[in-house]
């Protein structure tokens, strides 16, 4: 009988370090609710280490983030000017979403193909006016605004400079450095 208990104890001990573990090394984030935010503005540096990352999503169907510390604007492939992150990639805006106040719509499986643009806290600029740059809340983290509009990264660009996600579903379009759509298409 002891015998028995003690395998039994073993067992829920290993289950119980097994699972903390595991709690410990998920790279998922959980969210605190699907409401949009208000908007706030965002603070700018010069000096971050640039990283592009999506994570998971919560039960709120936040799907997948995409993280930047810079935004810039480039011309690509005869769109004119657009805003792109740190790693290159365009940066489009939603036409369902809000620019004031800033309000995000996109939510569940759309954030699946539509990646929101999360900064922690200081965002750089090249050729972007820093006084457009804010954020709005969603799901306990930041989404970066420009002009007041939520950012987005397409999942269809899969290297820098593409411009994939241009006037998909006649909704979103690649943001320019005003915040503006762009109404060119590549």
């Amino acid at each position: 009988m002891i015998q028995q208990r003690i395998v039994l104890l073993s067992a829920a001990g290993l289950a119980s370090a097994l699972l903390l573990a595991a709690c410990g090394s998920s790279t998922e984030k959980t969210s605190t609710g699907t409401s949009p935010g208000s908007a706030v503005p965002v603070a700018t540096a010069a000096s971050q280490s640039a990283t592009s990352t999506p994570a998971a999503g919560g039960d709120s169907g936040s799907g997948h983030m995409a993280t930047t510390t810079m935004v810039m604007a480039k011309a690509l492939n005869g769109m004119g000017s657009v805003v792109t992150d740190d790693k290159g990639m365009t940066l489009y805006r939603y036409d369902m979403d809000q620019a004031n106040p800033s309000k995000w719509t996109c939510a569940g499986e759309c954030t699946k193909t539509w990646m929101p643009v999360m900064v922690e806290d200081s965002v750089r600029t090249m050729g972007v006016e820093k006084s457009l740059l804010g954020t709005v809340h969603r799901d306990g983290m930041k989404q970066l605004t420009l002009g007041g509009w939520p950012l987005y990264r397409y999942m269809g660009d899969t290297q820098a400079g593409q411009t994939n996600g241009q006037a998909k579903g006649n909704m979103w379009y690649a943001a320019t450095p005003s915040g503006a759509k762009s109404t060119m298409t590549g």
